[in-house]
């Protein structure tokens, strides 16, 4: 069964198991206003579904998600209200992904950079193409990474790692995020929908209360770490849309993408 198949999220459902697809292949998936809106409602679908055991999270064509675009970006430099609605769905995201009872396995399939890459390393399990590859690019263009690095990543890996990849923005190759801690393992490109579906089905029948439960008491550090860290990052990552770099940044994305050099 699959619901709105032609939206920018798919939501199948495969017996126990819920795909979620981000569909906007031709541009990358980025995280526009309506993307992000709708990634962060299906969680409660999800939570309310009495029949899912287990989420796998991927992306449709030949990337995850490319992160923000730019006219959300532009929006969030000009429009005071749009910013301070765009930091709210941010934190709810967070919060409804960490939150989600039962286990959510991302198929990275392609590049996810920015709030993607935070979206694909809060799932519960990562698996990787051996075409995919993370980074968190939020400092490049004057951002604080507030929206999910800062949170998740300490837990993961080095904190002296964490710092020098959001400091830098460098793309984390799969077999390298595999090292630092930030993906479970790397699989052949064309298996790996395939090999997180079996994932899956396998986590649908272990016993559902012993399974959720287990999660839920894992998710309560990131949860509680959420809790202290996120109000401060994202009010920052918020005031760095006043910044002049920002705006210089957002205006010249913009001007590239109206001349068809975006």
């Amino acid at each position: 069964m699959v619901d709105d198949a032609h939206d920018l999220l798919r939501y199948e459902s495969v017996g126990p198991v819920r795909v979620i697809t981000l569909n906007d292949p031709d541009k990358l998936n980025p995280m526009t206003d309506a993307l992000h809106e709708a990634l962060t409602d299906v969680w409660v679908k999800v939570m309310r579904d009495r029949e899912v055991r287990a989420v796998v999270l991927t992306g449709a064509g030949r990337a995850f998600s490319a992160g923000g675009d730019i006219p959300g970006f532009l929006a969030c430099v000009e429009d005071l209200d749009h910013r301070r609605s765009n930091m709210r769905t941010a934190r709810l995201l967070v919060d409804h992904i960490l939150g989600c009872h039962v286990p959510v396995i991302a198929a990275v399939n392609g590049p996810a950079v920015g709030l993607g890459c935070s979206i694909a390393v809060s799932c519960d399990i990562v698996l990787m193409s051996e075409k995919a590859y993370l980074a968190d690019t939020h400092v490049n263009v004057g951002l604080v990474a507030g929206d999910g690095g800062v949170v998740t990543w300490p837990f993961m890996m080095s904190l002296l790692k964490a710092k020098e990849y959001l400091f830098t923005g460098e793309r984390i190759p799969a077999a390298t995020a595999v090292e630092l801690g930030l993906a479970n393992r790397v699989v052949a490109h064309e298996k790996l929908l395939d090999e997180a579906m079996a994932l899956a089905e396998k986590l649908a029948g272990q016993p559902a209360q012993a399974l959720q439960e287990t999660k839920r008491s894992l998710n309560l550090h990131l949860q509680h770490a959420a809790l202290k860290v996120l109000p401060y990052a994202l009010s920052t990552e918020s005031e760095s849309f006043s910044s002049p770099e920002v705006a210089e940044r957002a205006r010249a994305f913009a001007a590239r993408s109206s001349n068809g050099k975006g």
